[in-house]
């Protein structure tokens, strides 16, 4: 059994992607890929061989996760919500109420009202008592006891939930294998925004594997530019690899994480089998993405020579307000890559997992960020996962933020969402903006957190305001 070994916080470890079997990547490229392949159940073996319980920990701990409990809450009869905005909802028992009493009610006056509500008492803690009733709801329950004299407040019964982190029980999130997530402050976003089903992102790419387990619930129609159909379907792994780094469906307790949780992808397939594209095909893949709704597209794809036809096509997007993200190549070299070069679209180029610039990447001055792009768990087509190197693995890592940026605060331009990515990235490398990492490493938690702010901006004058004005210019 072969297995490629990468470095993790811990160490190193082996890697095994399961589904079907086992692949392994070392080149971004997919022409010049080296495939090891190996059975689900020999994987499954040594993952249960190496650390047993903690796969038997993925298969059960999952319900305790919030957002598991919320959808179990949210299904059952007996509980109802208090929604505060479109999003967060408070949770209570439909049928009780808190009541706090000015003294202690007698053993008469307790059984009176268990009569008067069709109902009984639950329990009590010094003067709070928990009543349930058979036919009246928490609201009714509420105002019959808050117009007694007796009574200092009454309430529905509240539920609480823990607000751990929202970490995923996708099996190789759990076992430690997707070093990239963490390593730019995802999982401390999450908290803030884990996407939105309304934002949609666009991939114009070689397709994405429209039946694999762990994207078919996350696309939305797509587009075949080379046959001019819809079936965007993947021959060459390469797209819905990028795809599974995007939207991986996460949480489902399978395979990978996605960066976003809900976010939708939308597969334009530009590129063939063999893994490359006319800038006529990816022009007019970027054409139909925009006019049919994405938000943000990514294009992890590039060569040195820039074209009019594409230009033509990503100034066409970005008018439309679409973000534009592009890899900047793996060849180690300072020339210029398009589109990345392009000044509407954000320029990615690739870091490891100790946050140095990959030994292939690209670099230079027309290089916006770095996101992690060595070994990257995530999905593959014909129903399988891989781990794959390259800028085309760092580029979707932006745009999955560039979709948690919008889906956090919609009303943000596509300009002030690349300021967003740029100005939150941490510095790295020589101080200030560099050719290798540009403004820095994407920040997940900080882009998001700047997100959220701007959606209620100083209410007094002053250079606060000045400067926020200015920034949304």
């Amino acid at each position: 059994m072969a297995f490629r070994r990468f470095l993790v916080a811990g160490g190193i470890v082996a890697v095994a992607l399961l589904a079907g079997g086992v692949l392994f990547l070392d080149d971004g490229e997919i022409n010049r890929e080296r495939l090891a392949r190996v059975e689900m159940a020999e994987g499954l073996e040594m993952l249960h061989k190496r650390d047993g319980h903690r796969l038997r920990i993925t298969g059960y701990d999952n319900v305790w996760n919030r957002d598991q409990v919320k959808i179990l809450l949210e299904k059952s009869p007996n509980i109802e919500m208090i929604y505060h905005n479109e999003r967060d909802a408070s949770h209570f028992v439909k049928d009780e109420v808190v009541v706090d009493f000015a003294g202690h009610p007698s053993s008469e006056e307790l059984s009176r009202i268990n009569r008067d509500i069709n109902g009984k008492l639950l329990k009590h803690f010094n003067s709070t008592y928990i009543f349930k009733s058979r036919t009246m709801d928490a609201q009714q329950l509420v105002d019959l006891f808050s117009k007694r004299n007796d009574v200092e407040f009454a309430e529905p019964h509240f539920i609480l939930m823990q607000n751990a982190l929202p970490i995923p029980n996708d099996v190789f999130y759990r076992e430690q294998y997707q070093w990239n997530l963490p390593a730019i402050g995802t999982e401390n976003g999450w908290a803030i925004s884990r996407g939105s089903k309304n934002i949609t992102i666009a991939l114009v790419d070689t397709g994405v594997d429209l039946d694999h387990p762990d994207l078919k619930n996350r696309i939305v129609r797509g587009y075949n530019v080379l046959k001019d159909n819809n079936d965007p379907n993947d021959d060459n792994g390469h797209g819905t690899h990028v795809a599974g780094i995007i939207a991986s469906e996460t949480n489902n307790g399978r395979g990978v994480a996605g960066i976003t949780w809900y976010n939708k992808i939308m597969p334009v397939k530009a590129m063939g089998k063999k893994g490359y594209g006319t800038t006529f095909d990816i022009a007019k893949g970027i054409y139909w993405a925009t006019d049919n709704g994405a938000k943000v597209i990514n294009l992890s794809l590039g060569n040195y020579q820039p074209s009019r036809a594409l230009k033509e096509a990503i100034d066409y997007a970005y008018s439309r307000d679409v973000v534009l993200v592009a890899a900047a190549g793996n060849d180690h070299s300072r020339q210029r890559t398009y589109p990345a070069s392009y000044p509407q679209v954000l320029a990615v180029s690739a870091i490891d997992h100790e946050g140095a610039l990959a030994e292939f990447s690209n670099y230079g001055t027309y290089v916006d960020v770095a996101a992690p792009g060595v070994y990257i768990p995530s999905t593959y087509f014909k129903k399988q996962y891989a781990a794959l190197s390259g800028t085309s693995m760092a580029s979707p890592h932006v745009a999955g933020l560039a979709g948690l940026i919008r889906s956090e605060n919609p009303k943000l331009s596509n300009r002030q969402v690349a300021k967003i990515i740029k100005r939150s990235a941490a510095d790295s490398g020589i101080r200030g903006r560099d050719a290798q990492y540009g403004n820095g490493i994407i920040d997940v938690n900080r882009a998001l957190q700047m997100a959220r702010d701007m959606k209620n901006p100083p209410r007094r004058p002053g250079a606060a305001g000045r400067l926020y004005d200015l920034f949304n210019r």
